[in-house]
């Protein structure tokens, strides 16, 4: 690019970044004083983003319901919801909008020049000339509004956004996190819920929900990224014809404050809500936090991720370690929250009492003083970085652009300095400083610094209330009672009328001229190859090794995997047990914090996981595989391969004070997991009814999973012996060689030494007798409930089309595609307030239908049972359906880094799918007809009149539809 060609704007900066392999350009638009970032490189998955700092004044929530409304219809765009018409019909690789404490960003992506362009248009419309000026229902769709059907019915608050966060406020690590941003930043906008109070958000007028747009979203306070291959200087014209030479330059007073630093440590206890009968003590969080200096300083914050690795997060880290062995809490861990002006922190322990939170503070102070004094443990801080340093080289963001990522990355440091927007893309110069620092005291410095001297901290006790939550439903149904009983007869017909207004807009159809608004590619643009297969199989005495061909700079990702199809049926669950002890305990030649920090001062990780295929020929089970995953520089492949031997022969599995910490930690987090992404957690359950897939991921990931864990947590004493037994016995049948197949993703210079090394490797494996086991599936259709002490549901009604002599075709992949953005986003999420909702069909017959976040539980239950009728009354023309299948191939064709092109050509062999099935499955798409579509009724019908129900959500909503479920219990 050349930007003197560029006089709209002013050049400002300009740099080669080679970290990144890009060139970066900073320029400011001479009208309308937008900021504009542009970093240049051959990567053709181009990223796109607007952003604004909007910071709060309060947590009415006004930034996160704007964020919502602007993707509701605009002045070139005048549909309802162009965001999802762009869903349903772009080649998107990324499209989303992001709130954040201080700002607010708009982000898309894609690799197809016109697509992208598309992508743009839509989003610089939406942002500055958004219909929330012509029509009030997006504010109350979006945001809340009273909900009255009838003159003796209850008023209620609806809205996606007031829904969204009553979820969010739901869970105790939330309420942490929100109540520590309260403490340490009272006096700015980090001391307010930028996303929104649920008991606050109903104090939001439109008008000031307009003002905020008004103040904010002005190119003066924009920032304007672009990254990738394409012609910057005609996406830089077009920017200023169509949009930014339209507005002249204003003074916008965004600028984050810093918060004055505290001149004594402040201390708060607050309340979180459990269910009747979870226990009330030891279940306390006690957290202490910290503000680390300013996020304009990147070595300090790199420092601090790597010093939050070193005494927290790694296994025997010293502040962890010691919180633990004096029983402070039976979880311990670390975060350090960057991303804002003034980074944080937090040392927390979770399922502790908060009566002992001195001794929490003194442990923590003795333990920091001790490591000034003595010095910090060279060998951890060398692997924290080498961690940092790997992952930042290797720009694995799994599905997620690179350009995305840096793009945000890019915020740490533009949105605080203007003129600092590089900063955070250059950190390799940092890590070679901080290797010679670290042998210099440097680390032992920032200890007594930031976390032994400074007062700017806060001490959060979180207590636990029964019945809490059930007491906030009830305190907002009494306000809303009384706000009713205090309006007259007119005012109620008001309501009555604006609700049936909403439901009305709601349900009008978008106009073909609206719709004809948003471009559309050509079937004839999509590629008709589907997606190649790296599968170079080779045999190995006997052992299959698949070798994934691929460049990867320099990297190999390697797996071993063993089949564990032998296994008994009642040691199954304790393989879930087994995946993450192994690694995490001592071995002959290292303790456990010894042999975490070796393998990643050395490598970029050693892993253990379940995995799970399906066994085309037979479905009525599956393969389960064991897998330990490692990658690292192609010359560390010997001391990989030596320190995977270690762990498989060497590891103290009966450590009974380990294991302990090991099975605490583990069911803290699977509960906090299962109940934040209860979507996954319900579907995983109603398909565990009749699925072996499922039924085995919930036996060592699931509900399942989850009541074993509790049950060797609360009996650990009686249950230790049985445990070590069965993990010793599971090491027999598990790592044997002729249970194993090799995956290495490489090039043939990496692989190249391979074969001898497994040759090898096999030579050390189990070969005790075993008896042959198997595992038995407890299919029964339990249709239970779970209950949590949150505030909204997550509904799943499971099936399987397969087994009522239904084949897969991929025309599902559209139907998923029309449910998730259509069908269900106007049923669910428009009409009945809920944050998600989606479909999915799997080549095994499996068939999953859920809603996240959702205010309802019957009512979603009905939508899903409507869906055959849709799919058998769907109507689209050639211009509806193209844009379907636009849509549904964007999901198949995301740009893959090295890695993923190994795990998914690894992934189609295990589960016996060829290129041709891929093939297939496109053309299917591609060549899809509105017929089609109308045979696949029958087929959802089949599946979800099985009503395989599972619902994991509050209990007053539970309750009041419990004949729904067999079975009713707390999660």
């Amino acid at each position: 690019m050349n930007a003197e060609h560029c006089k709209a704007y002013t050049l400002l900066q300009e740099q080669q970044i080679d970290d990144i392999h890009a060139h970066g350009y900073l320029l400011r638009h001479n009208k309308s004083g937008a900021r504009v970032l542009l970093l240049e490189n051959e990567d053709d998955n181009k990223v796109f983003n607007i952003a604004f700092r909007t910071p709060p004044a309060d947590s009415t929530g006004v930034a996160h319901i704007l964020e919502h409304s602007v993707l509701c219809g605009s002045r070139e765009f005048p549909l309802k919801d162009p965001f999802v018409e762009l869903v349903k019909g772009s080649l998107n690789t990324f499209l989303n909008a992001m709130t954040y404490p201080d700002k607010t960003m708009y982000p898309v992506a894609s690799t197809n020049d016109a697509d992208f362009q598309n992508l743009m248009h839509v989003y610089m419309d939406a942002v500055f000339y958004p219909n929330i000026y012509k029509h009030d229902e997006i504010f109350r769709q979006e945001g809340w509004s009273y909900h009255l059907e009838s003159e003796d019915g209850p008023l209620t608050y609806n809205g996606v956004v007031y829904n969204e966060m009553k979820g969010a406020f739901s869970s105790a690590d939330d309420v942490l996190e929100r109540e520590t941003f309260n403490t340490l930043f009272p006096d700015t906008p980090y001391g307010v819920e930028s996303g929104g109070d649920p008991s606050c958000i109903p104090n939001l007028t439109y008008e000031n929900f307009l003002n905020f747009h008004q103040t904010y979203y002005h190119p003066s306070n924009s920032y304007i990224y672009l990254y990738g291959n394409m012609d910057m200087e005609e996406k830089l014209a077009w920017m200023d014809e169509k949009y930014l030479s339209h507005f002249d330059a204003k003074e916008v007073k965004s600028e984050i404050p810093y918060q004055k630093p505290f001149a004594e440590t402040l201390d708060i206890v607050h309340e979180y809500p459990v269910l009747d009968g979870d226990p009330l003590e030891n279940n306390a969080y006690l957290s202490y936090n910290m503000v680390i200096g300013s996020g304009l300083d990147v070595k300090l914050n790199v420092a601090f991720s790597v010093l939050e690795y070193a005494l927290l997060d790694t296994p025997g880290a010293p502040v962890k370690q010691a919180l633990l062995d004096a029983h402070i809490g039976k979880d311990v861990y670390g975060s350090y929250e960057d991303g804002i002006l003034q980074p944080f922190f937090s040392i927390v322990a979770k399922n502790a009492d908060e009566n002992e939170k001195e001794k929490f503070l003194s442990i923590i102070r003795g333990t920091l003083e001790d490591i000034v004094k003595n010095g910090m443990d060279q060998k951890a801080i060398e692997a924290g970085i080498n961690y940092f340093e790997f992952r930042f080289r290797e720009a694995d963001f799994s599905s997620f652009p690179k350009g995305l990522m840096y793009g945000i990355d890019v915020f740490d440091s533009w949105l605080y300095d203007e003129n600092k927007p590089f900063a955070y893309l250059q950190q390799l110069a940092i890590y070679d400083e901080l290797k010679k620092l670290a042998k210099e005291g440097y680390f032992e410095d920032l200890i007594q610094t930031y976390l032994l001297d400074n007062t700017h901290a806060s001490i959060v006790t979180l207590i636990p209330k029964t019945g809490l939550a059930a007491e906030n439903d009830a305190k907002t149904a009494e306000k809303l009672q009384k706000y009713k009983e205090s309006l007259s007869k007119e005012e109620i017909e008001k309501i009555i009328a604006d609700t049936k207004e909403l439901a009305a807009y709601q349900e009008e159809e978008e106009s073909e001229e609206a719709l004809e608004t948003i471009p559309l590619l050509k079937r004839s643009d999509i590629k008709r190859e589907s997606v190649k297969l790296y599968n170079d199989e080779h045999e190995v005495d006997g052992t299959t090794v698949l070798h994934h061909n691929v460049f990867t700079n320099g990297i190999g990702y390697l797996s071993l995997l063993f089949d564990t199809k032998n296994v008994p049926n009642d040691l199954i669950p304790y393989m879930g047990v087994l995946k993450s002890v192994l690694g995490y305990v001592d071995t002959e030649h290292y303790t456990y914090g010894e042999l975490f920090n070796e393998i990643n001062a050395q490598t970029g990780g050693i892993n253990c996981g379940l995995q799970v295929f399906r066994i085309p020929e037979n479905d009525d089970d599956c393969r389960r595989m064991f897998g330990i995953r490692a990658k690292f520089l192609y010359d560390k492949l010997d001391f990989v391969m030596k320190m995977i031997e270690e762990i498989l022969n060497t590891s103290r599995l009966d450590d009974e004070k380990r294991l302990h910490e090991i099975i605490s930690s583990m069911k803290s987090g699977l509960q906090n997991r299962l109940s934040s992404a209860g979507n996954a957690t319900a579907v995983m359950r109603a398909a565990s009814y009749y699925s072996p897939m499922s039924n085995f991921q919930d036996r060592i990931a699931g509900i399942g999973f989850c009541q074993l864990l509790k049950d060797l947590d609360e009996n650990f004493d009686e249950k230790k012996a049985e445990l070590i037994k069965n993990l010793q016995i599971l090491m027999k049948y598990i790592f044997r060689k002729e249970n194993l197949t090799v995956s290495y993703t490489a090039d043939e210079t990496g692989y190249a030494p391979l074969e001898e090394k497994i040759a090898a490797f096999k030579e050390n494996l189990y070969t005790d007798e075993v008896e042959p086991g198997s595992i038995v599936y407890d299919f029964e259709q339990k249709n239970e409930a779970f209950q949590t002490s949150g505030q909204v549901q997550y509904v799943a009604l499971c099936g399987n089309f397969e087994r009522e002599g239904y084949d897969y075709t991929g025309a599902l992949r559209i139907l998923r595609v029309m449910l998730s953005y259509d069908y269900l986003w106007i049923n669910i999420r428009v009409k009945g307030g809920a944050y998600g909702c989606g479909g999915a069909f799997g080549r095994g017959g499996n068939a999953c239908i859920s809603s996240y976040r959702d205010p309802n539980v019957g009512r979603t239950l009905e939508v899903y049972r409507g869906i055959g009728d849709y799919v058998r009354n769907f109507e689209a023309d050639e211009r509806q359906m193209t844009k379907y299948i636009i849509g549904t191939i964007s999901e198949l064709d995301v740009p893959m880094n090295p890695s993923a092109k190994g795990q998914t050509s690894e992934s189609a062999w295990f589960n016996g799918i060829t290129e041709a099935d891929f093939q297939q499955e496109r053309d299917q798409i591609l060549d899809a007809t509105l017929d089609d579509i109308h045979a696949l009724a029958d087929l959802v019908d089949a599946a979800l009149k099985q009503n395989n129900i599972c619902v994991v959500g509050s209990e007053a909503a539970i309750q009041k539809e419990k004949e729904l479920f067999k079975n009713v219990e707390n999660l």
